[in-house]
């Protein structure tokens, strides 16, 4: 297939190309195109007419790091708008392409639900509130036109990341590894999580099942509160997890963004994923981190 992916050189994107790039042939969206790149860019509301006319799938990835910078109020803006911006802008050439793709695979977040405490969530349940839930809900919304055209839009909700190459564990790894690692706040909050190597197979799995359509939770079966997450990976990495991070110290240092990132509690299971007959390669999360840092 002809798969057309935005963010193709950020962590998921490397890895799509790494893992499917000898199956399929994958063309990227740049700024700065080179090669078999497409030139684009969202800020500018610029794609050429017809670019994705005759893929087989589109995959979008592209958006501003959620935990790269502390929130401010034009940090938050940047966050949203690349997101919608970019979203927005594939959804119409791809109504609009002559021969349409027939499927649209774009990220999305379990910050959708919020901050939910020990309720079990599904891709029915309803949106939360505060920042990253008003960021998903107009994410999602902004490939409408795609949906309007009669393509086929699957949005993969996607919990934290495990990779030892980058995002949320790899910035855990440091204190972990001198030892100053803990549990942050009470512990009791629970995450979310994915291996990258399931990632993958699911932005794949999303793209050739026909019957995957609207919200799908990419995440394991298997969320964990913080205090197990901790205490796991300080097994697989052979420290002590003795320091906690208290909830107020969190917000000191983090300010909005603990509160969302790391105090909120977000139990989601992958319902969707599971019946339309995807398999885990890690369900369990100590042999998914035993997988992500070998």
């Amino acid at each position: 297939m002809k798969i057309i992916v935005s963010g193709a050189s950020g962590l998921v994107g490397t890895a799509l190309g790494r893992e499917i790039g000898d199956r399929h042939h994958l063309v990227p969206l740049r700024r700065h195109a080179s090669g078999d790149g497409i030139p684009w860019d969202p800020a500018q509301d610029r794609l050429e007419p017809g670019a994705l006319s005759g893929a087989d799938a589109v995959v979008h990835l592209a958006g501003a790091g959620i935990a790269d910078r502390r929130w401010s109020e034009s940090v938050k803006r940047t966050i949203l708008q690349s997101r919608v911006d970019g979203t927005g802008l594939l959804a119409r050439g791809m109504a609009a392409a002559e021969t349409p793709p027939p499927v649209l695979v774009c990220a999305s977040a379990i910050g959708y639900y919020g901050d939910r405490g020990d309720a079990v969530l599904d891709e029915d349940a309803a949106a939360g509130t505060g920042f990253l839930p008003e960021v998903c809900v107009a994410w999602e919304a902004a490939a409408d036109p795609a949906r309007a055209a009669g393509i086929r839009v699957v949005h993969l909700r996607i919990g934290v990341v495990l990779s030892g190459a980058g995002g949320a564990l790899a910035r855990m790894l440091l204190p972990f590894k001198l030892g100053v690692g803990g549990v942050i706040g009470s512990g009791t909050q629970y995450m979310s999580w994915v291996s990258l190597d399931d990632l993958v197979r699911m932005f794949e799995h999303a793209i050739v099942t026909p019957e995957l359509t609207g919200p799908v939770n990419a995440v394991a079966p298997t969320p964990v509160t913080n205090r197990e997450f901790t205490r796991t990976l300080g097994r697989v990495l052979r420290r002590p997890t003795a320091l906690p991070l208290p909830r107020f110290a969190a917000r000191i240092a983090l300010g909005e963004m603990a509160d969302e990132l790391l105090l909120a509690s977000t139990r989601v299971v992958p319902r969707r994923l599971e019946a339309s007959g995807f398999t885990f390669t890690h369900a369990a999360l100590e042999g998914a981190l035993r997988a992500a840092l070998r």
